[in-house]
């Protein structure tokens, strides 16, 4: 997009920046704040999703823990009723049954409690969502941008920083702290060349990861497989096979016969097919997949929330000008930050930017023309004239509060 005016008159850096700006709702428009408000509970899913997914989780390791629990106490009670036992003997074991039953309390409290804080951490998320209204719409956009910042820190590792933020911004039952800090076991197990705790994650989370065909807990059982060859334990690499490798055969064949095939080779070989499975970045492989099945798995996104915003506004903004030697300065993609996340990001559908009017939201066209105040601000020519009638030809800007008259604007022509 190309403007001229008058030199001295029109200032391109206030008229740019106020043209990229022109969609921002104004206080006293509720119903396009009330449109802005219904557009971004669109964009919340990850907001809630996460907490109802730790919930169900929650639910699902009580429920089994309980259920397992029940089963050996009614086994036992059973065992005890068909006996034929007295006195001190059958003293013993009733002691022993009523103190698993305690025990079992015990957890059923425990289990409870927990279920009510995750609970409580759903309802405090719908409840935030309740709230968002449009007179609230800039706190909103506030603690939104907060939580894009704390959901980047964790996702880049900086869980400390993370946490203090968002205790600082008082956004923690907003943000998924506790969700990460579980990811992070498991990636630094990972880093360090243990598959314990991933191989404990997976059992965690079994029947979901058989419903979406997760290959993760093969991978890992490869791993450890070709770890055992590297220390030279061949035989104990077979058992291990046969033990927990067998059972993927039948899916996994091709993979499985591969990895197998390193019991004929060391960790030095030079055969480029197995050296391969040697390298250190497979391990580097493990972390990627395990972050894609975690993020599967809660529903959050794999790229953080502030790199998908950003791409989506740089997609708006970025058209074929940009890259051009006169593209004006106030344009972002004139720094080269900007256009090196601009890169792999598709051109704008339109060539030209629109133009639209901050106070009356409608489009500054040749039938509509922009008008620039003397403080380089613009606004439509309708929404203008009206505001002259009303004020004895006198304009008040609506941002800065300068007033002016009618006469001292300056038509701004786009080319």
């Amino acid at each position: 997009m190309d403007m001229e005016t008058d030199p001295g008159v029109y200032t391109p850096a206030s008229a740019t920046s106020n043209a990229s700006n022109a969609s921002t709702p104004v206080d006293s428009s509720a119903p396009a704040k009330l449109s802005q408000l219904t557009e971004s509970l669109k964009l919340e899913h990850q907001f809630v999703r996460v907490p109802f997914e730790q919930y169900r989780k929650m639910v699902r390791s009580n429920h089994r823990i309980i259920e397992k629990e029940v089963s050996s106490l009614l086994s036992c009670v059973g065992e005890a009723a068909e006996s034929d036992i007295a006195g001190d003997e059958a003293a013993q074991r009733i002691n022993s049954l009523v103190y698993r039953l305690q025990g079992l309390k015990r957890k059923l409290e425990e289990g409870s409690q927990m279920e009510n804080m995750q609970a409580q951490r759903c309802r405090a998320r719908l409840d935030h969502l309740e709230s968002m209204n449009a007179e609230n719409l800039s706190v909103l956009n506030c603690n939104r941008l907060n939580r894009m910042l704390v959901d980047y820190m964790l996702r880049m590792s900086y869980y400390d920083t993370a946490t203090k933020f968002a205790d600082f911004s008082n956004i923690m039952e907003l943000v998924d702290i506790e969700v990460f800090y579980e990811a992070k076991k498991v990636i630094d197990a990972i880093h360090n060349k243990e598959v314990s705790p991933a191989l404990a994650w997976c059992a965690e989370n079994k029947s979901r990861l058989k419903k979406s065909k997760s290959k993760f807990e093969f991978h890992l059982r490869l791993q450890e497989f070709v770890e055992m060859v590297r220390d030279e334990k061949r035989m104990q690499a077979i058992m291990y096979a046969r033990k927990y490798l067998s059972s993927w055969g039948s899916s996994h064949m091709k993979e499985f016969q591969r990895v197998a095939t390193t019991v004929a080779f060391k960790s030095n070989t030079e055969c480029a097919a197995y050296k391969l499975l040697f390298e250190a970045k497979q391990w580097d492989y493990l972390v990627d997949q395990f972050k894609q099945e975690f993020c599967k798995l809660y529903g959050i996104t794999l790229e953080p929330l502030l790199n998908i915003y950003l791409q989506a506004g740089i997609c708006v903004l970025k058209t074929p000008f940009c890259y051009q030697d006169d593209c004006p300065k106030e344009d972002p993609l004139s720094q080269e930050s900007f256009r090196k996340l601009s890169q792999p990001l598709p051109f704008s559908k339109q060539r030209h930017s629109k133009l639209v009017c901050y106070i009356t939201k409608e489009l500054m066209d040749t039938e509509n023309p922009p008008l620039v105040l003397p403080n380089g601000y613009v606004y439509s020519t309708k929404a203008l004239e009206e505001m002259a009638k009303k004020n004895n030809g006198r304009i008040t800007c609506p941002r800065t509060g300068v007033t002016c008259d009618y006469t001292d604007l300056t038509k701004a022509y786009i080319s």
